[in-house]
């Protein structure tokens, strides 16, 4: 189900603007929708469509409706029906994202295709025009963290949790006891405080009495030394809210809206609204840096750019606050962006937004506040559900993430992957000159290619790998000798690898073509990776000089008979000419020849120690013509 503040102000919007087409038969279930009853909208607009009453704008309502409980499947359905009739360009956006969160991919990219054409000025339409096969990509971004469901998850909706000292605050709809939302049918949030205990386990979730009330509270955010906390709860809290008289009732309409709480001997007590909540606006999902000096929130006050936008404010040292900016276009979209949380170094600010590529639904994001960049957390993180209300607590070394993946909003603990970021740098290993367009493999211990790129106008590749084990960077570019480079374990976080590469001459002499053991798997003649990445030496020198013929001789230790060695040889010394075929050599530069165990390196006869025989394994390159 989808999560009520993270939908809740562009559901505000989206209402007033759908009225529009409203008549007699749907004025029930627009009330309803407007008043973000969505449970029982729903079911009133169905009565509609069962009884022939339905048209576009029913479809649509209906969609939409679904789209904010997030039921994809059903929301889907009558998204298909609806733009049968031509329907604005929003409508195509959530179509596409209700098919991303079930996996229909190139469905999803039809209909933001459409979206794109309608709104070509729209931010979303400009990042989905410049990149929309953007999915391998970001199916093969490096994994950052392993999930688990909290076990203090219940059946209702759980969902943005904080870590401060070992308490975890979040918030939870578990409360049986209070009245039932109708957007979600769940009783009204609350906000609980679980024990994160010495072994990693957290127990013993029990409701923050103090700040609960009969309406939406949390989620929070408190300050390092745990006197001040920041929530959010709903408006009627300081009497802010619109009224709408529906029949004889007089309905009152409220926002989400910031408070703010102090710590006085264990009991949060003097609870005051922040100046800059409104009727007119929600304010919510509060975030404060390390040092108390900013909160960040979302909102969709005026001067959004969208449904809802990340903002922040000045927390003034008289405990004044300043006024609120909206953080730009290089974080909000014209979709809606929520649930910022801060890094306690100030360096990363996380945040949800659907406004963006990602996997379907709400997906999370770390703005790099150095480099101005947000990038997608990619998976298990995120998935094709909403996930959102991601915090991490550096001293625990541990994070939370919350999730409808299950089908209601729970609570992960995240725990870090532990990783390296191996940056190589590629040079001219004469002139030290930085070679650019550098082909560059990193290479784990079973001597698989984990990824290939190209070193950037500074000589770089940067990969993020594993901690604790062993890799190896293999160079390579036209003109030069390709070369491989150890990548010792580690626990991190970086390490640099210089990567200096010979001009390919260097390994050219009067009488032939010097190259690293040509290694074969035991009793095998294929080429394996290894074997191909200094065969590729061999054809670079034959693309530089054309009129060069080498032959290929293949040697063997004295360990088997004669007559197998030779055999052996021989298939090896024709895998490597077929190689060197494929890559674009003609046939009569290059000949193989296998000579067993005829010439040895050593002749070290039957008392070789392993040294020998390695250096008596081996292949030669002569040259026959230059």
């Amino acid at each position: 189900m989808r999560n009520t503040y993270i939908s809740l102000l562009s559901a505000l919007v989206i209402s007033t603007a759908s009225m529009s087409a409203q008549n007699k038969d749907t004025q029930k279930a627009d009330k309803l929708f407007k008043r973000l009853e969505y449970v029982s909208a729903a079911q009133e607009y169905l009565k509609l469509a069962e009884n022939g009453k339905a048209d576009g704008y029913v479809h649509k309502q209906l969609a939409d409706t679904y789209y904010h409980m997030f039921n994809a499947t059903e929301a889907t359905k009558w998204y298909a029906k609806a733009i049968e009739t031509p329907q604005d360009a929003e409508t195509y956006f959530r179509y596409a994202q209700m098919l991303k969160a079930q996996g229909k991919y190139e469905e999803a990219n039809k209909q933001m295709k459409t979206f794109a054409s309608k709104a070509p000025n729209d931010q979303r339409s400009k990042e989905f025009n410049a990149n929309p096969n953007y999915l391998p990509k970001l199916m093969d971004k490096q994994k950052q963290y392993d999930l688990k469901a909290l076990d203090i998850n219940s059946d209702k909706s759980d969902f943005g949790a904080v870590l401060h000292q070992n308490g975890l605050y979040f918030a939870s709809a578990r409360n049986g006891a209070k009245k039932n939302y109708g957007w979600t049918d769940e009783p009204f949030l609350d906000i609980y405080k679980a024990t994160h205990n010495v072994d990693g386990t957290i127990t013993n979730a029990e409701p923050v009495t103090e700040l609960n009330s009969k309406w939406h509270d949390g989620p929070v955010t408190i300050s390092k030394d745990g006197n001040t906390i920041y929530f959010a709860s709903e408006s009627f809290k300081e009497k802010l809210y619109e009224k709408e008289k529906v029949s004889s009732t007089t309905l009152k309409m409220s926002q989400v809206n910031l408070f703010k709480a102090t710590n006085t001997n264990g009991k949060w007590t003097n609870i005051t609204p922040l100046p800059f909540n409104s009727k007119e606006y929600s304010t919510s999902n509060p975030s404060l840096s390390n040092d108390g000096q900013t909160l960040y929130f979302s909102s969709n006050m005026p001067g959004s750019m969208g449904g809802i936008d990340i903002w922040k404010v000045a927390v003034n040292q008289d405990g004044s606050f300043g006024t609120p900016e909206n953080l730009g276009s290089k974080i909000n979209t014209e979709g809606d962006e929520s649930f910022p949380f801060i890094s306690e170094d100030n360096k990363m600010l996380y945040f949800a937004s659907n406004g963006r590529p990602g996997f379907g639904g709400y997906d999370v994001f770390a703005f790099d506040m150095n480099k101005g960049e947000a990038t997608n957390m990619g998976k298990p993180v995120n998935s094709e559900k909403d996930d959102f209300a991601f915090t991490f607590n550096k001293e625990k070394n541990i994070g939370f993430v919350s999730s409808n993946r299950g089908g209601v909003d729970n609570i992960y603990l995240a725990t870090p992957v532990c990783g390296v970021e191996v940056m190589t740098i590629v040079t001219d290993a004469k002139t030290g000159a930085i070679l650019a367009n550098a082909k560059v493999a990193i290479v784990d211990e079973k001597k698989n290619v984990i990824s290939t790129e190209m070193s950037n106008a500074k000589g770089e590749v940067t990969y993020y790998v594993e901690c604790d084990k062993a890799y190896t960077i293999q160079a390579s570019k036209d003109g030069y000798e390709s070369n491989t480079f150890p990548v010792a374990s580690s626990k991190g976080p970086s390490k640099k690898i210089d990567a200096p590469l010979n001009p390919i001459e260097v390994i050219v002499t009067e009488t032939e073509i010097i190259l690293n053991p040509i290694f074969f798997e035991f009793n095998k003649s294929n080429i394996n990776q290894e074997g191909a990445f200094e065969l590729d030496k061999l054809v670079q020198v034959l693309k530089n000089n054309p009129n060069m013929v080498i032959l290929a001789k293949s040697h063997t230790d004295n360990r088997g008979s004669d007559k197998y060695n030779m055999s052996l040889s021989d298939r090896r010394a024709k895998s490597t000419v077929q190689y060197i075929i494929s890559k674009g050599i003609a046939a009569d530069r290059i000949s193989g020849k296998g000579m067993g165990e005829s010439e040895p390196k050593v002749d070290c006869k039957d008392k070789c120690t392993e040294e020998q025989h390695a250096q008596n394994r081996r292949s030669e390159f002569l040259i026959v013509k230059k």
